[in-house]
């Protein structure tokens, strides 16, 4: 057949490599015969192989250039940043007889010429060192005016006296008032009751049910069952179906909290007439005892009194530890023992102390303990027994010390701490912490017992006095 002289005359054998690219040959009219009468499939490679094999020719093609001949130089390499190596390709370098890799990691071999630093002087340029003059020692030369020494002295020191600021200080905000922490402490409280107050009240007459729930916002922010419904007899005298604005309901919530607080707000007054006072601090796991004992003997030390700390929480180590930190910190005397000894001997050995030393107050910490726990109570009341052996009328202050976040549990703690040790009074801490400030309220409403401190921060400034006044406002969200 003809097709296989066609394909061995188009083949990239007979094709000549010239330096241009050639142009392809037109068949002959046997091969065009062929192709029109069928007898060659229309896919053979007879003309398509000049065309697409064209890319094997462009390396001869480019070899044969004049710029890339041995006898040529190289290109000119752009040249690289100082801290980055050059490399070169190795076809490249071998044509150009260097080597495959170059580095460059000094700046100064890679920096432009129209950036080149100039010359340094020439080195004959300047004087020998054994041309320059030996150093005489005494007085300067006659032909030298000696500088007047008033040129060089800086102004009097008075006009520059700034004291130098300490280093890394900057200007401290103005400490808030106890009015505006406590104000803060309660405002998620306050928060919460008010905007109850406002979605309540703000568009509704005051008939039977909007003062049924009006009674339900007061309880859910812990007021207490009877002093809600004492605050909401007391909204809807004389106002029954009228309008009243959510800042009056406010105000009265404000009033009757109050009149319910002002009984019970007295402060702890430490008796001279007993000397040492003794003070014992009970609570719950957390509550802020040790905390609390040491923000008081703060306030004591402060005062000029004689402080005996007494380390009675002996299931737990950091309870120790903590106290003889508080005790370094404000002066105060601390007896402790190892973790695990027995409390009412620790209460005894302090008292001993405070005897001797002649003490003004004795504050006597004890082990965190749930209410419900019938054997831990009862060893509480073998530390109280104790104590009223060596000081009959001791102990003369029994603190409760509450964590307002744990809510109406607060009650039943109140009942029990009372029961079994006596308590006398009252310390609300973690109020900055809670919603759940009214539990107050509702304690001093049902148990009248007084109220003598309470805490809205970790400072010691932060434990203060019960003002009821001041919390029944901060409660309600009163300015």
């Amino acid at each position: 057949m003809l097709a296989t002289p066609v394909v061995a005359e188009s083949t990239p054998e007979s094709v000549p490599v010239p330096v241009v690219e050639p142009e392809p040959k037109a068949p002959d009219a046997e091969a065009s015969q062929a192709i029109a009468s069928g007898s060659v499939e229309a896919s053979a490679p007879a003309f398509a192989a000049p065309r697409y094999e064209a890319p094997i020719l462009e390396a001869p093609i480019f070899a044969a250039e004049p710029e890339l001949t041995p006898e040529a130089p190289p290109a000119a390499v752009e040249p690289a940043p100082a801290d980055v190596p050059q490399q070169l390709p190795a076809e490249a370098a071998a044509i150009a007889g260097a080597p495959a890799f170059v580095a460059q990691p000094e700046a100064p071999a890679v920096v432009p010429e129209a950036e080149s630093l100039p010359p340094a002087p020439d080195a004959q340029a300047l004087p020998e060192t054994s041309d320059l003059p030996e150093p005489v020692a005494g007085p300067l030369p006659v032909d030298l005016p000696p500088v007047e020494a008033t040129e060089a002295v800086l102004p009097a020191a008075e006009s520059f006296a700034v004291a130098p600021a300490p280093v890394g200080s900057e200007p401290q905000p103005a400490k808030k008032g106890f009015w505006s922490r406590l104000a803060e402490g309660l405002a998620r409280t306050a928060s919460n009751l008010g905007q109850g107050i406002t979605d309540l009240v703000s568009k509704r007459k005051l008939d039977a049910d909007t003062l049924e729930e009006l009674e339900d916002v007061l309880i859910r922010a812990d007021l207490g069952v009877e002093t809600s419904m004492r605050i909401v007899e007391t909204v809807g005298k004389g106002r029954h179906d009228k309008m009243i604005s959510p800042e009056e309901v406010k105000r009265l919530i404000a009033e009757e909290v109050e009149r319910i607080l002002i009984p019970v707000a007295q402060p702890l007054v430490v008796d001279a007439a007993h000397k040492p006072f003794v003070v014992l601090m009970v609570g719950v796991n957390g509550s802020g005892k040790t905390t609390t004992i040491g923000k008081l003997a703060a306030q004591w030390r402060t005062e000029g009194r004689k402080v005996v700390l007494a380390a009675g929480d002996t299931f737990r180590a950091a309870a120790i530890e903590q106290l003889k930190v508080w005790g370094a910190r404000t002066g105060a005397t601390v007896i402790a023992r190892e973790q695990g000894s027995d409390a009412a001997g620790v209460a005894h050995e302090a008292v001993v102390e405070a005897r001797a030393t002649g003490a003004d107050i004795l504050m006597v910490d004890t082990a965190g303990r749930l209410q419900n726990r019938t054997e831990l109570m009862a060893e509480l009341e073998k530390v109280v027994r104790v104590i009223k052996k060596l000081e009959p009328s001791a102990p003369h202050a029994v603190l409760l010390v509450l964590d307002a976040t744990v809510g109406q549990n607060a009650l039943s703690q109140v009942e029990a701490f009372t029961r079994i040790a006596g308590v006398t009074g009252l310390v609300m801490t973690k109020l900055d912490g809670t919603a759940r400030g009214g539990i107050l309220v509702a304690i001093a409403a049902k148990h009248k017992l007084p109220v003598h401190l309470i805490g809205v921060g970790e400072a010691a400034e932060d434990l203060q006095p019960f003002a009821a006044r001041d919390f029944a406002r901060a409660i309600a969200g009163l300015n």
